[in-house]
């Protein structure tokens, strides 16, 4: 994990090499009437998509006036590790059970050596302010949390990383879910007797869905954060089409 600052936020994740949907994105930011500072890519920058390399290449050289994407490892990228022998699952079991062994050859052909190790070198997520950037969640990459995930996992989530939001990209959806105030209470039983019980107040905490670029061919999704007013906006543009909007702009 990294610590950052920044004011405004554009978050974003899937982009399974889609360089046409990462450029409407752009395209989009570039129109706030509140320019973005920093722009945070949740995991699976690549994937299937033949524009795997030249995704890469464009998020390696951002052009002039563009604000440097932070970048941290999903589950495509620990795919991609798989298959290069540097991953923690060197047979790709997860790939194969999902995809079928066809699609090992297309991935291999899909990425060069170098692009490989420099996905190596991203970050496994971000810590800024009260809020966690990451693709799953701290538990693994693989993490997909929705809005019909139980509260106490979500909770969970939120306290291993002891942070109040958790922005993932792991599910594809956009969503935002609420966690209101309250506390819990735990009691430890010893073979000594029993321990007294703690009680933890606990703080409203959210966890936001950023969307994906990827998962719908016809538009991709994407989410705003303004961190000094708490407010965010789901934003969807199409790479052919005029982007549509919700909330503030």
């Amino acid at each position: 994990m990294i610590w950052t600052t920044a004011n405004h936020w554009a978050i974003l994740s899937g982009v399974e090499g889609n360089l046409a949907a990462y450029e409407a994105v752009l395209k989009d930011i570039r129109r706030q009437r509140i320019p973005v500072d920093t722009l945070y890519i949740l995991g699976d920058v690549v994937g299937l998509h033949p524009d795997c390399e030249a995704l890469v290449e464009r998020l390696r050289s951002p052009k002039a006036g563009e604000p440097v994407p932070q970048i941290c490892t999903g589950w495509w990228e620990e795919q991609y590790f798989n298959l290069h022998g540097v991953g923690g699952d060197p047979e790709a079991q997860a790939l194969r059970e999902t995809y079928g062994d066809d699609v090992l050859e297309k991935l291999w052909n899909n990425l060069s050596r170098e692009s490989v190790e420099w996905l190596r070198s991203l970050d496994f997520g971000f810590l800024e302010l009260d809020c966690l950037l990451i693709h799953g969640s701290t538990v693994s990459p693989s993490d997909e949390l929705t809005p019909n995930t139980p509260p106490t996992i979500l909770l969970d989530r939120l306290l291993r990383a002891q942070a109040n939001q958790l922005f993932c990209g792991r599910s594809g959806l956009a969503f935002e879910c609420h966690l209101e105030s309250g506390a819990i209470g735990s009691q430890v039983t010893t073979l000594d007797g029993d321990i007294p019980p703690v009680s933890q107040t606990l703080t409203p905490r959210k966890v936001i869905g950023v969307g994906s670029l990827s998962r719908d061919l016809d538009r991709a999704t994407y989410t705003l954060y303004l961190p000094h007013t708490n407010r965010l906006q789901f934003r969807t543009v199409a790479p052919t089409r005029t982007p549509v909007a919700r909330g503030f702009g």
